[in-house]
């Protein structure tokens, strides 16, 4: 099974990530875990994006989609694998589909989580970091035990400067720019939206719904 999972920042992607790759017994991808893996191999392609990076500019579609596709080729894919921030723009959702075409893989299943915009706000504008070892906790939904302090080691809990009201919704503006696109493109028979702004065990129990494989545990 291949899963194409998108959402805005904030919408608990992570959470449910991870337990659709524990269900399912596949990978799960994410373009940052393969721009390390090539760079600390030394690959070419890894050695074209550390170049870039190293003057701070994009790495394009000419690095990114052959990174996917020969990341899809090792042998932990064979089951299946869920890609996470990818594809993000419609020439890469193009590319994707064609690969797929190529390699007869079938068509993705392609999640949506759909969460408000005021309801990401709000959660994201609760978020504090301990500065020291770095744990993050949700003011309303993971709070620390004494105020705004750390659990662990007593440190005063930061708010970032990404978590401030201004700065989430530029983030949320954006991403709808890049990913409205790419959720035309597969269209709307084929993606699955499921309501995020619900409890964590509540998103999982529709996607399970909407993907009956998922409740099947595969040992």
């Amino acid at each position: 099974m291949i899963i194409l999972l998108f959402g805005p920042p904030g919408c608990g992607k992570g959470t449910q990530a991870a337990c659709l790759i524990d269900r399912l017994r596949i990978p799960s991808i994410s373009t940052g875990e393969m721009f390390r893996a090539e760079c600390q191999a030394a690959t070419p392609l890894g050695r074209m994006a550390r170049a870039i990076l190293a003057q701070e500019g994009l790495i394009g579609d000419d690095i990114v989609n052959p990174m996917v596709a020969g990341r899809i080729d090792r042998d932990d894919c064979r089951r299946g694998f869920l890609l996470d921030g990818y594809p993000r723009t419609l020439a890469q959702a193009k590319f994707f589909t064609r690969l797929l075409e190529q390699r007869q893989l079938g068509d993705p299943v392609v999640l949506h989580l759909d969460v408000p915009h005021d309801h990401l706000v709000e959660r994201l504008t609760a978020r504090r970091q301990c500065p020291r070892c770095l744990h993050i906790y949700n003011l309303l939904t993971q709070p620390p035990k004494n105020g705004e302090i750390c659990d662990s080691d007593g440190a005063a809990l930061i708010h970032r400067e990404d978590d401030y009201e201004t700065a989430i919704r530029q983030r949320l503006h954006a991403y709808d720019e890049l990913t409205g696109p790419v959720l035309e493109w597969f269209g709307p028979a084929r993606v699955c939206r499921v309501d995020g702004s619900r409890a964590p065990e509540e998103v999982t129990a529709q996607i399970e719904q909407a993907i009956p494989a998922v409740c099947v545990t595969v040992p």
